[in-house]
Parts: structure tokens; C-alpha cells; sequence
């Protein structure tokens, strides 16, 4: 009889035990909904002080939050948000009407607290902050329809203010704007406006959302191919220099792929150098496969071969495992094989964009292999020139010889008469201006690199003015400057 008692308790327990575990979870959920609209709303209050002392600092730290923030949110949390924010009545129905449709049913949080709901209209900082999550948020639930319209929404609260407390928030809208006008392949309806909102933003010396405007546009031309548009924005603009790393990493990049496809391939590799030195280096993992693929290509151009060591650098092996094969054929000289490389991968090449440069390689091959074969041979006929280019006839490779001797390629001579190709003696390197020109090319690199770094360097706002302050004061001032620094360090790599 125990025993049998004993089962069916075992049996009443196990039953039990499920419906348990998900009140668990369902409580967890709802605390961490909790946590996310309480957050938020000390984020609101960041804005608000923002706005009232005319210090940027505290709008610049929630929208560095704003990567951890985006993971937080879901309905739950904005219908709270809505309540506290927008007072009964058309502004708040119409934030409701944009979320996504599987989250209407969200309910209140008891645990928020009824008496926080909002009696008189936001300020427009607070306005456009909530779209800018609502924005987020419907782009990483792929709800690119009601994205739109948010993005819509979010620009004309934006175009209708002039107030400088909403440069920073604007700046960061403008690039989900772009954005979603590009998974709704629409970017080229959005230039008109892109090209009116750049020059508000210079007439107003808004310099953070002047440079992501001119990304934004940089990334329109580019995304059509329309290179001498791009390049035409780039001379008749000035990229301000406060802008932030993450945004002079992206228009390092895009004026990298300019030069490259107009032949400028030494600017072309100096600009890509400097974005993948800018972009974060424990973060944006992507980014840097784009920018480091770009460079191989570029250095391959420039008649240079990469180090093997870029391609085994962590994250960075999968993806240039095809540009590994690619720079083989290249160092050896061998068309057959590039032919193979490029007809294999040719597809993931365009979508990388450098299809049409890797296009260009194929001098580089020629001209590799005939500084091979000038290196090898000291006397050697064309019709043998031929037969290991695999060209069509020794005409064909009398002409390239000849090229190669007019570009400097090779130091030989062609004898018609007697026909062949004769070789010089390879001459000392040091006695040329060679290392002279690449020393005097480093130092130009350092000394750039510390302008950039001096011009960059940032100081806590209206430190000149607290010579007098008390003791605690100071120790609240220099553990502000230590929140500050720590943003700082975080930034690169949450800005992506």
C-alpha cells in the first residue's frame, strides 16, 4: 500500500512539475519586460536632462546603449513605454498602429505601475528617440512595410524641428532610414531628400549627422555603381573631423572602393589601411571581411602580394579563402589557374564587389609571369613565351614582352633579328631610390596617424570652468571622466 501511494505521488509530483516551470519562465519574462521599460525610461530622463542643461554627452551615451538596448525590446515593452510617453489620443494610437502586428495583444505590466501614464505631449527629443526603437525594432523582426512607414513618421517629426538637442538622435535616424529604404530596394527615391537634409546639416554646422549623410549618399551612388557621382559628393563635400571612428571607418571604405575603381589603386589601399585601423578590432566582424578583402585586391593591383599571415587572422580564414586562392594564381603567374579561380568564384567576387577589379588581375598575371620567366632566362625565344602564357601566337607575346619593357616590368631587350629576349643583370636595389621612397612613405603614414589621433582626442565638457570646486565635486567630476573614458573605449565597437 506505501509503495503504491508512493507512485502515485511520484505520479502527482510529475505532473506538477511542467506547468511549474513555465510560470518560471513566464515570471522571468515578464521581470526582464520590467527591467527593459525601467531602463528605457531612465534613458527618457538621460534625454530630458540633456535637453535642459544643452549638454550632448547624455543623449551621445544612451544612443551608445542603443545596440544593448535593441535586444530588450518587444510589445510588452513598447505599449508600457507608449502609456508613459504619449497621453491618450491620436499620437499614441498612431505609435501603436506601427508595431508589429503578432505583438498587439501585449498587455500592461503590473509590476510598471498605473501612475505612470503620460498627461501632456513628449518633447520632441523623447518623440523621436521612441520612433528610433520602434524603427529598430521592426527592422530586426523583418517587418519591412510597417518599417517604412515608421521611417517616414521618424523623418517628418525630424524635418519639422530645428533644435539642436536633436542633432545626435537625427543623425542616428538618418542611417536607419537608409537602411530600410535599402531592404525595400527604394534607395534611389531617397536621394532627394538625403541631398536637402546634407545641406540643412551643414547650414547648421550639425557635423555628426552631416557625416552620416554623406555615408548614407556615398552608400546610394555606390549600391548603383554610379562611381563618378560618388566621387563628385566626395570633392564638393568636407567630411567634418569630429565626426566618430565608426563613421570615418564607413567613408574611409566607400572612398577606398572609389579610388579603386578609378585606377587611383595607391590612394585606393592608403584609405582601406585607415578604415580597417578605425573600425573596431573586437568587433564588426563583417566590416572588416569587406575592407580586408578590398585591400588584397587593391595590393594585388599595386603588384604587391599580401602576407600570408592576413589570411590566418581569426574570423577573416573562411571568408578569404577564395582571395588566398586568387592571390596564389597571381604570385605564380599562372593564367590557367586564375581562369579557374575566377570562373569558380566568380559569383561570391560580385557580390563582394571586386568582381570587376579582379577582372583587371589579369596584366598583373602576364606581367608576373614575365618577370618570372626574365628571371629565370637570360636569353629565351617568344614562340617559348607563348607556350607558358598559353597565348594564341609569339606575335601576341612579342607585344606584351614589349609592353612589360615600356612599363618597366622587365630590364631586357627584344632582338627581332635573331628572335628572342635578352635579359639584363638584375641590379642592386639599394643602390636605387627604392628604399628611400618606401622609408619616406611610413613616415608620411605615422605622422597622418597622429594628426588623426590629436585632432580626434576629446576633453570633458566645461572643465575650465570648475578651478574652484570643492573636494567632492572633483571626485564626482573625475568619476564622470572615468564613465566617460570607459564609453569611449566601448564605443568603436558598439557603434556597428
Amino acid at each position: 500500500m506505501n509503495n503504491a501511494a508512493d507512485i502515485g505521488t511520484q505520479d502527482v509530483e510529475m505532473e506538477v512539475d511542467p506547468p511549474t516551470a513555465e510560470v518560471s519562465l513566464a515570471d522571468e519574462k515578464k521581470n526582464q519586460d520590467v527591467a527593459a521599460v525601467q531602463e528605457i525610461r531612465e534613458q527618457i530622463r538621460q534625454i530630458e536632462k540633456s535637453v535642459a542643461s544643452k549638454e550632448p554627452r547624455f543623449i551621445l551615451r544612451v544612443l551608445r546603449n542603443l545596440p544593448n538596448t535593441r535586444r530588450k525590446l518587444n510589445g510588452v515593452v513598447f505599449r508600457n513605454l507608449s502609456q508613459s510617453i504619449y497621453p491618450a489620443g491620436a499620437d499614441r494610437e498612431a505609435a501603436l498602429a506601427l508595431m508589429p502586428a503578432v505583438e498587439k495583444d501585449a498587455t500592461e505590466l503590473p509590476d510598471v505601475g498605473k501612475k505612470l501614464v503620460a498627461t501632456k505631449a513628449p518633447i520632441a527629443e523623447v518623440d523621436a528617440y521612441f520612433y528610433l526603437l520602434l524603427l529598430v525594432k521592426l527592422i530586426d523582426a523583418n517587418d519591412l512595410k510597417r518599417a517604412g512607414t515608421c521611417a517616414d513618421a521618424l523623418m517628418a517629426k525630424i524635418s519639422i524641428q530645428n533644435r539642436r538637442t536633436l542633432d545626435l538622435i537625427g543623425a542616428k535616424s538618418y542611417f536607419y532610414f537608409s537602411r530600410v529604404a535599402e531592404l525595400n530596394n527604394a534607395l534611389e527615391g531617397i536621394r532627394a531628400f538625403l541631398h536637402a537634409r546634407l545641406r540643412t546639416a551643414t547650414l547648421r554646422n550639425d557635423f555628426e549627422g552631416q557625416a552620416v549623410l554623406i555615408n548614407c549618399l556615398l552608400r546610394n551612388y555606390l549600391h548603383y555603381a554610379l562611381y563618378d557621382q560618388a566621387d563628385k559628393l566626395v570633392k564638393k563635400s568636407v567630411y567634418p573631423e569630429s565626426a566618430s571612428n565608426n563613421e570615418w571607418a564607413r567613408f574611409l571604405y566607400y572612398l577606398g572602393r572609389i579610388k579603386a575603381a578609378k585606377l587611383e589603386y595607391s590612394d585606393a589601399h592608403k584609405h582601406l589601411v585607415q578604415a580597417l585601423r578605425k573600425s573596431p578590432q573586437h568587433a564588426a566582424i563583417g566590416f572588416r571581411q569587406t575592407v580586408q578583402k578590398l585591400i588584397i585586391v587593391v595590393e594585388l593591383l599595386l603588384g604587391n602580394i599580401p602576407e600570408r599571415v592576413v589570411f590566418r587572422q581569426a574570423g577573416l580564414r573562411q571568408s578569404l579563402g577564395a582571395y588566398f586562392q586568387l592571390t596564389q594564381a597571381v604570385r605564380l603567374g599562372n593564367l590557367k589557374r586564375f581562369g579557374d579561380v575566377v570562373s569558380q568564384y566568380g559569383p561570391k567576387f560580385q557580390l563582394d564587389h571586386t568582381f570587376t577589379l579582379i577582372i583587371r588581375l589579369r596584366h598583373n598575371v602576364i606581367k608576373t609571369a614575365i618577370r618570372s620567366i626574365g628571371l629565370s632566362y637570360s636569353r629565351i625565344s617568344p614562340q617559348d613565351i607563348a607556350r607558358r602564357l598559353m597565348l594564341d601566337s609569339s606575335e601576341d607575346a612579342e607585344f606584351i614582352v614589349s609592353k612589360a619593357i615600356r612599363d618597366g616590368v622587365i630590364e631586357a631587350t627584344l632582338d627581332p633579328a635573331q628572335n628572342y629576349m635578352r635579359s639584363k643583370e638584375s641590379t642592386d636595389i639599394y643602390s636605387t631610390r627604392e628604399p628611400q621612397l618606401a622609408f619616406h612613405e611610413r613616415i608620411s603614414f605615422c605622422l597622418n596617424l597622429h594628426n588623426q589621433s590629436v585632432k580626434a582626442m576629446r576633453y570633458p565638457p566645461k572643465s575650465y570652468g570648475k578651478d574652484l570646486e570643492s573636494a567632492e565635486e572633483r571626485r564626482e567630476r573625475e568619476q564622470q571622466d572615468l564613465e566617460l573614458a570607459k564609453e569611449m573605449a566601448e564605443d568603436d565597437e558598439d557603434g556597428f
